[in-house]
């Protein structure tokens, strides 16, 4: 009676699921570059042009919502986060004042004063590119987890984390991503996210002596025991990691895989964005069992050009998540280049 019972409940389950026996390395998303952005307004754009062209064509592209890119069906995002613990450092952008002096009227920005709370801030470059669908970190978790909460079943969502500070000349300075700054990043995740909610590197590494040697003999979890949990990496250079090993040596209670080359013992996630020059190497990455990011377009030069060349590269190295700025055409100039598998979705699961 019992079996009669537990074998349909089981069949249920497995195609509510989509239950198959990959492992969660054994798939290709297609996600998306900077996912927060909204497009720098036309008027600051064309100041910026007049000052550098060649860097306001790379800063021509913006994204609807995270929530509405999940919608779509995009499993995979990048965030940048900059430092702000007492809130108030990037209120009132000098763009804003820029666009004043040139005569126009600035579009409302931050009416609800998000920028004044304590807290990591979300956008592209202070003072230029500073419009993002949701301006505080913990609101853009909460928005994804919300979404998640709605949509059992889902992929497993794998978001990309760069701590930015670095200084530019002429805009206000940032505040650097100091130990304990990088770990204010694992605090507000954990803020939002359960640990059932999660994919951490604990929960990949198990018995192991560590995650590199997890992922190379055992691999990774059964994607179909991730779905519904989100994966975060800290996609930053080697001194930044180390700060942030610094605070959890060996990533044990960690929330963020980090990129490091292989060999290293905390090796599990890479991100390399050249899928032209580096195309061997990612696909012996991948047959090794590691997870890599790259880029099937970068700066708007693909989109330009209606130039599929490297997304084909990027497919075909077998690279876990490729991240694009066009999962629909461009709105900010003329161009039919959009990014999608070819059966019109943005993941796929390999076949066994």
């Amino acid at each position: 009676m019992i079996k009669s019972i537990t074998y349909p409940l089981l069949v249920m389950a497995c195609l509510l699921m989509s239950c198959s026996h990959n492992k969660m390395n054994e798939i290709q998303l297609i996600g998306s570059h900077n996912s927060y952005k909204i497009a720098i307004e036309e008027d600051l754009w064309k100041y910026v042009y007049s000052v550098d062209s060649a860097q306001a064509l790379s800063l021509q592209y913006d994204h609807v919502s995270i929530v509405e890119q999940l919608k779509l069906g995009l499993r995979s995002f990048e965030i940048d986060v900059f430092y702000d613990p007492h809130g108030g450092h990037f209120s009132k952008p000098k763009g804003l004042k820029v666009i004043e002096e040139m005569g126009g009227q600035a579009k409302p920005f931050d009416q609800e004063e998000n920028l004044k709370q304590p807290g990591l801030k979300v956008f592209h470059i202070q003072d230029i590119d500073f419009r993002s669908h949701n301006l505080l970190f913990k609101d853009e978790l909460e928005a994804m987890k919300q979404w998640s909460q709605n949509n059992i079943g889902h992929m497993p969502i794998i978001i990309l984390i760069n701590a930015k500070d670095e200084q530019v000349e002429q805009l206000r300075p940032v505040l650097p991503f100091t130990s304990e700054a990088l770990a204010s990043i694992d605090q507000e995740i954990r803020a939002v996210f359960s640990p059932e909610q999660l994919i951490t590197p604990d929960l990949v590494r198990g018995e192991f002596a560590n995650i590199q040697e997890a992922v190379l003999s055992k691999g990774w979890p059964q994607l179909d025991e991730m779905r519904n949990r989100f994966m975060f990496v800290l996609d930053e250079s080697k001194t930044k990691t180390n700060r942030y090993l610094d605070n959890f040596p060996g990533l044990e209670k960690a929330c963020l895989f980090v990129n490091l080359p292989e060999g290293n013992p905390e090796a599990a996630f890479m991100v390399i964005n050249d899928p032209v020059r580096d195309f061997d190497k990612i696909q012996q990455l991948v047959k090794k069992g590691y997870m890599v990011r790259t880029r099937s377009d970068a700066g708007t030069i693909e989109a330009r050009n209606n130039d599929y060349s490297r997304f084909e590269k990027a497919k075909a190295s077998g690279a876990q998540v490729i991240s694009t700025d066009y999962y629909h055409t461009s709105k900010l100039f003329p161009s039919t280049y959009k990014v999608q598998f070819d059966n019109g979705t943005y993941e796929l699961i390999k076949s066994n």
